[in-house]
């Protein structure tokens, strides 16, 4: 009896083994059956960021964007190539800004993955051809040329963002859609949270126009009624002319702007002489392309939110 308890054990290891070789979607360990993590690839920080809140520890998520890399212009490694070989998902901004992804997938030969497009239901903001183009992304033959893409850097455009992954990973690993939906609510909670204040804060200003380094606000200022002006377009395509500088120096003064908001990853000269010229001052704000300074996601996108509001006072 004991001998055939030992060989039904095997067995039953045995035929869990195979299933994890087959599926991908369960492993052994000291003979108790546990669910495997999703393997998970995206293409930079934030979506790195909303992906491990929402799944958890039911999911293993690599980020392909090194440190401090050109977002707009990256192009995969054969290791990030056999990543993607080797991935379940794979979790895409959409809109142009990670345009090389479709020709990756296309590269790494898996035909199993699930692409998650997170731009999926969003309204877009319209780019000029002629924007699209001197940033020479407009080479890239796609759909989405002619868009913003800083979809991730909006409270509503997050939380639409995040649907579209907690979606994807039910898709992915059905078994872990209770715990991808609670990662999913706690995550939309916060995010409701900061548009609620923000929308009352920015609201009884009378001032609704602030000055960035880079354009990545349109869908933050689309949000909540701003709009803005910038040093660099929208594609972080080149320091303005010293005609374009004074025209936004006469710009901030006639505005009386007193705060020139910077990207922490970025050069500050041009901004730090913007604001010499203008009587204004440079603040921090958080891109979320590459990690910052340690923060959270949602760390620095209430500090964003707060510097725009000090911005605007």
């Amino acid at each position: 009896m004991a001998s055939f308890s030992k060989r039904a054990s095997l067995l039953l290891i045995s035929a869990l083994i195979f299933t994890v070789a087959c599926s991908g979607r369960a492993s052994v360990s000291d003979g108790a059956y546990t669910p495997a993590a999703l393997s998970v690839v995206v293409t930079f920080d934030a979506l790195f960021e909303l992906a491990v809140v929402i799944g958890g520890d039911r999911v293993s998520v690599t980020n392909l964007m090194p440190a401090n890399a050109d977002a707009h212009h990256f192009e995969p490694s054969a290791r990030d190539l056999a990543l993607l070989n080797s991935a379940e998902v794979f979790i895409i901004c959409g809109l142009g800004f990670d345009l090389w992804a479709e020709s990756a997938v296309k590269s790494a030969g898996n035909d199993s993955i699930i692409v998650c497009d997170v731009s999926r239901g969003i309204e877009p903001v319209f780019v000029s051809n002629r924007t699209y183009e001197e940033s020479g992304l407009r080479a890239h033959d796609s759909d989405d040329a002619g868009y913003d893409p800083h979809i991730w850097l909006s409270p509503t455009c997050a939380a639409a963002m995040a649907e579209n992954i907690r979606d994807t990973f039910i898709e992915a690993d059905p078994d872990g859609a209770d715990h991808f939906r609670r990662g999913f609510d706690e995550l939309a909670r916060q995010l409701d949270g900061l548009f609620e204040e923000y929308s009352e804060k920015y609201n009884v200003l009378e001032n609704k126009t602030l000055v960035t380094g880079h354009a990545v606000f349109a869908y933050l200022c689309r949000d909540f009624g701003l709009s803005q002006n910038s040093i660099e377009g929208v594609f972080a395509d080149g320091e303005p002319s010293a005609r374009e500088l004074a025209e936004l120096i006469d710009f901030c003064r006639e505005g009386n702007i007193t705060t020139i908001l910077a990207e922490s990853l970025s050069s500050p000269l041009v901004a730090e002489t913007l604001a010499a010229e203008a009587g204004a001052a440079v603040r921090v704000i958080y891109t979320m392309e590459s990690a910052e300074d340690g923060l959270s996601y949602l760390a620095r996108m209430e500090h964003n939110l707060s510097a725009i509001y000090d911005a605007l006072q």
